[in-house]
């Protein structure tokens, strides 16, 4: 019976101080929990950099697409893809066959229309004669006349059909037009080209791919901030670990429509020496459309942050606290350049500070006007405790801070 007795007084005991424990950690927890976190940034110098993103597609500055400008049977091929070939040389041949029999044709009626326009001039000297020993009628030497008029403009008519022809025997020798280099073959030999409604594609010639150019899509709410001569970066799957440059050389104005969409066309100049460029390449694009260098800055999120009316900062001017409604305002607007309240920790309570913003980019804000010097620390955000803080949605490219009041940037 003791036994038992001092076994329960010990399960009792047991229970009390876990009892005790558990009421501790409770009430330690809740101390926390009420206890305000704030994450600390630090105005800085460095730059700042506005940039507009997009994808475009690479092309060579010159394309040109060589046809055929008469219809027949490709007989012999003298390029295929990625030769190099100069202005004029052979590219394709075809059959010249029948266009071979129209200019023997067309010699033919040449030599026909010439023996009568020399019938009708013999006719018109005899004719003439006569008509000066008034022999025959005025009519008879209007007739002489014109029959000698008209043979002349039937020979005109040969020989410019005679023209016609041996063009079209030319244009069966297929030339480069351009220095350059053949990118596309559409055709074999033995196949047959129709010219009779559109010249058919044969070869597509680049003439220089060592100078390229990105066509890129750029949204319509960034084109306004685009110009020619704003230095470009790139890159493309193929080169994953290169970036390459270019120049932005024209911003077309014809806007593009797609799914409601309106996009307009960016013109960009690449120079590609070690042809590591190709055409068709996909390119992922950056326009650095503005830049301040060596200028105060501060974190993007301390100008984002706002506290809310709950913490009653006592330093605060009248008009300075914000209201729940303006608070929230504040979170779903973006900063503004102009006049603008930055937080700082004074005696463990926030306090604004006024400054005037000049250029922002994801990552900082420019302080043009401001008490802050470089080394300062500014509130970007807080967290923990009951009382909610407003602060705009964290920027997905922006590292998080961590957790704790730290020194240090973003």
């Amino acid at each position: 019976m003791p036994e038992k007795t001092e076994r329960k007084r010990k399960v009792i005991v047991l229970l009390g101080v876990v009892a005790l424990i558990a009421v501790g950690f409770y009430a330690l927890s809740s101390r926390n929990a009420d206890q305000l976190t704030y994450r600390i940034g630090l105005v800085s110098q460095g730059d700042i950099v506005v940039n507009v993103s997009a994808t475009g597609t690479l092309n060579p500055v010159t394309t040109v697409q060589v046809g055929s400008q008469v219809s027949g049977t490709i007989a012999r091929l003298y390029a295929d893809y990625n030769d190099v070939v100069k202005q004029g040389e052979l590219l394709a041949q075809l059959d010249p066959t029948f266009l071979q029999a129209s200019v023997n044709e067309q010699r033919a009626n040449v030599s026909r229309t010439s023996a009568e326009v020399r019938e009708a001039e013999r006719n018109f000297s005899r004719i003439s004669e006569l008509f000066e020993k008034t022999l025959v009628s005025p009519a008879e030497m209007d007739a002489a006349t014109t029959s000698l008029e008209s043979a002349r403009a039937s020979l005109q008519q040969a020989e410019a059909s005679l023209e016609r022809a041996e063009v079209n025997l030319r244009y069966a020798t297929i030339r480069s037009p351009i220095d350059g280099v053949v990118i596309s073959r559409d055709v074999d030999v033995g196949q047959t080209v129709a010219a009779s409604l559109q010249a058919p594609t044969l070869f597509t010639i680049a003439r220089d791919l060592r100078k390229m150019q990105v066509e890129a899509t750029v949204d319509e709410a960034d084109i306004g901030n685009v110009r020619e001569g704003h230095p470009v970066t790139f890159r493309v799957d193929a080169h994953t670990e290169d970036i390459f440059r270019g120049v932005v050389s024209q911003v077309r104005l014809g806007p593009t429509l797609n799914q409601n969409v309106v996009t307009y066309t960016v013109i960009i100049a690449v120079e590609n020496p070690e042809l590591k460029l190709m055409p068709g390449m996909t390119a992922t694009v950056t326009i650095e459309v503005n830049k301040r260098a060596d200028v105060l800055r501060v974190p993007i999120q301390a100008v984002r942050f706002r506290p809310s009316e709950e913490l009653g900062n006592p330093e605060e001017r009248p008009g300075d606290r914000l209201t729940r409604g303006n608070a929230e305002m504040e979170k779903k607007s973006e900063p503004r350049v102009g006049h603008s309240k930055i937080w700082v920790l004074r005696d463990g309570t926030p306090s604004p500070v006024s400054v005037v913003l000049g250029l922002q980019d994801f990552q900082f804000a420019e302080l043009v006007q401001s008490d802050l010097a470089e080394g300062d620390e500014v509130i970007v955000g807080a967290e923990g405790g009951q009382t909610k803080i407003s602060q705009a949605p964290q920027n997905p490219f922006q590292p998080q801070m961590p957790t704790g009041r730290r020194r240090g940037g973003i």
